[in-house]
């Protein structure tokens, strides 16, 4: 029978684990979680408005409830957890789905300001992440700066303007509610330092910025053009022709002074140093940049500068992987250089050892992207299980990894947790309200043993 550890609990360690329950039948999965809580960043990095992406934990859950597979939360693998060596003595196959679990700088002065914050961070605060940094981070803030034209950008934009009517019966943490809505957040600038007709954001994200009750979306359409395709985007892809044709629209509209927010679209910009104000950030000093005419959507920096007032710089400019004990590592791409799923170590394929998802191909593509790349790794897995099964592994790991100090949460621990969120809801007169930290995680999971 093959023994499987899948290291990571959301999509993409949910899709591997369900293509190889698919194709072996005998196969036993324990998919392991450094959090009490599944679904990675599903749970933890879907904006709590996004009701119908949230509902993906569903068709997760069906995966994790699956007869050879076995949920086991509060497992770290590497320093401070169960070593990656002692993994691989425990099972026949090690599936590393880790994701990319740290964020780009812009590398400018300034950058380390208080005040000046990862959109990943923004995110985590407002999502219950019990690593997430207890900071008021709208207090005092009349003026933000979002740096990024992508969906995350998109997302904590339309965080900063949601008001508490719209944010109560989502899942937010209490306190992050609390303190959003005492916001007093005017201005949020979203800031790309290339063309309307280069932006990441889809098409439907997008759309929302301009369905925010009591919020204007502002867009200047002389610094919008300065992208040829703004002007006319019929010869766009179909993505980004219906990007830009949104983007118009703003820039045509007649002016909202009953608005009580602004969302100012702002194209060729690039950040080139943020400025201390009373001992924090300030403003955000820009290079105004245009096309460098090569076609590529390339830039070049035109040597004039402007300032933008903020007191919340929020920079929102790609995920990036981290080195995984024992494991190879491209510092370059940051992931795990691998042949079909298979880990490297130079040409070599190393025994047991397969990546899935972005520690595989990078920060790449949307949630669905993950099922195809779960799959090809399975299929090198299961290519290679004859050879595999023949190293001797525990019938059961689970007392093995209580002999390295841990005490996983399982299954029945996560319903706890569930239930406890169901409950907090009740007794603040909201739906589910997540648990926002280890502390009240850990004692929720324990009242499944009780």
């Amino acid at each position: 029978m093959l023994r499987v550890a899948v290291v990571g609990s959301g999509p993409s360690g949910c899709y591997t684990a369900q293509s190889l329950v698919q194709q072996d039948p005998e196969v036993r999965v324990d998919v392991l979680d450094r959090l009490p809580c599944p679904y990675g960043l599903v749970r933890y990095g879907v904006a709590p408005d996004h009701e119908k992406i949230k509902s993906l934990q569903n068709n997760l859950r069906s995966v994790l409830e699956h007869e050879r597979v076995r949920f086991l939360g509060g497992v770290a693998v590497g320093p401070g957890g169960v070593p990656a060596a002692r993994l691989r003595e425990l099972y026949h196959a090690v599936v590393y789905c880790v994701g990319a679990a740290t964020d780009r700088h812009l590398g400018i002065p300034g950058e380390d300001l208080p005040g000046s914050w990862s959109a990943t961070e923004f995110v985590s605060w407002y999502s219950a992440h019990p690593d997430a940094a207890d900071d008021g981070f709208v207090q005092g803030v009349r003026s933000a700066v979002v740096i990024g034209v992508g969906n995350v950008a998109v997302d904590v934009t339309r965080m900063l303007a949601r008001g508490v009517t719209e944010l109560a019966p989502t899942d937010m943490p209490q306190a992050a509610l609390t303190s959003l809505a005492k916001s007093r957040v005017t201005d949020i600038h979203m800031v790309g330092r290339r063309g309307p007709s280069q932006a990441r954001f889809t098409t439907k994200e997008l759309r929302e910025l301009g369905t925010l009750p009591g919020t204007a979306v502002l867009v200047d359409r002389r610094e919008a053009g300065t992208d040829p395709a703004f002007l006319d985007p019929s010869g766009l892809p179909n993505a980004q022709r219906r990007n830009v044709e949104v983007l118009r629209g703003w820039a045509d509209a007649p002016p909202a002074p009953e608005a009580r927010r602004r969302i100012r679209l702002r194209f060729y910009l690039r950040p080139v140093e943020l400025l201390e104000r009373n001992g924090r950030v300030g403003a955000v000093r820009f290079e105004r940049t245009a096309p460098d005419g090569d076609g590529g959507g390339g830039v070049r920096g035109t040597g004039r500068f402007e300032e933008i007032e903020a007191q919340l710089v929020l920079r929102s400019v790609g995920y990036r992987g981290v080195p995984l004990e024992g494991l190879p590592f491209d510092a370059t791409t940051g992931t795990v250089p691998h042949r079909a799923g298979r880990v490297l170590r130079g040409e070599a394929a190393a025994s047991g050892e397969y990546v899935s998802g972005w520690i595989k191909r990078g920060p790449t593509g949307v949630i669905g992207t993950n099922r195809p790349c779960a799959k090809e790794t399975v299929a090198s897995l299961l290519a290679d299980a004859a050879e595999l099964e023949q190293r001797e592994v525990p019938s059961d790991p689970l007392p093995h990894l209580r002999a390295e100090g841990v005490e996983p949460v399982g299954w029945a621990g996560w319903c706890a947790i569930e239930r406890a969120e169901a409950d907090l809801g009740a007794s603040l007169g909201r739906s589910v309200v997540k648990l926002p930290d280890w502390e009240s995680l850990l004692a929720a999971a324990r009242t499944a043993g009780a």
